[in-house]
């Protein structure tokens, strides 16, 4: 815009002097209202870009209010359940104390108790042995009269409890049957039962023995024998189809 004084100058090509001059004051002052109004409009027009800033950025508060809140409540949940796990791992460390403890303690009684074991079965195998020699040694008197009786063997040397190759024979003995010498080979066991899986153990036991007595008398005839208190029928069918003489206890 252009100065007052040049107003005042460029109006008196027109005007008196004192006209130039108050219409140029008239002029500077309208624009000067005019810039004044400008300002103002677009003052007031931040203003209310303020206010809706205002306004957002209040219920942005709000909500950031409501999620602090929230959060509050889910921390004081989250240390809530930590109170509650720390005290869950603590009884689990008790528990764990006390299943350590309880395992030293099943540890001692099973030692203890394989122990007990360990000598029960000494005492049990002891005692077998006891059974098994006290049928021998009975076997020793009784049998010879029931051989010759019921099988036609009669004794020619009394019956022994020996080694022949290095194997332990609990029955050997010398024997003749219808003139023919024989060499009797037996084993002693207390039961005989088909249905159980040690059955099987016995026959190859006895067999072994018959073998190594044949390669130490090549020329020798053997009558297997099995000494026992009691064989079932499966079992003495067994022993029937392998030659195998079988005398229970009760039969002399």
């Amino acid at each position: 815009m252009l100065k007052q004084a040049e107003m005042t100058r460029k109006f008196g090509h027109v005007f008196n002097q004192r006209q130039s001059v108050v219409l140029a004051e008239v002029v500077t002052e309208a624009y000067n209202d005019l810039v004044k109004t400008s300002d103002f409009n677009e003052l007031k027009s931040i203003m209310r870009e303020l206010a809706v800033a205002q306004t957002r950025t209040e219920s942005r508060v709000e909500e950031l209010a409501v999620a602090q809140k929230e959060l509050a409540v889910e921390q004081k949940e989250l240390t809530a359940a930590q109170a509650r796990t720390e005290s869950r791992v603590e009884e689990l460390a008790e528990a764990q104390k006390e299943l350590a403890v309880a395992q030293k303690e099943t540890q001692y009684e099973i030692q203890t108790l394989t122990k007990r074991l360990g000598d029960l079965g000494s005492t049990v195998g002891g005692l077998g042995n006891s059974m098994g020699y006290a049928l021998e040694n009975e076997a020793y008197r009784m049998l010879p009269s029931l051989l010759k009786e019921k099988y036609g063997l009669e004794m020619t040397e009394r019956f022994v409890r020996t080694y022949v190759g290095g194997m332990e024979i609990n029955l050997f003995g010398k024997a003749k049957r219808n003139g023919q010498e024989l060499l009797i080979v037996g084993e002693t066991k207390s039961r005989l039962d088909e249905r159980r899986k040690q059955q099987k153990d016995i026959w190859e036991q006895l067999a072994e023995r018959v073998e190594m007595v044949q390669q130490a008398y090549p020329n020798a005839e053997i009558a297997p024998l099995i000494i026992t208190h009691h064989a079932r029928p499966g079992a003495l069918k067994q022993a029937e189809d392998k030659g195998i003489i079988v005398v229970q206890s009760f039969e002399w």
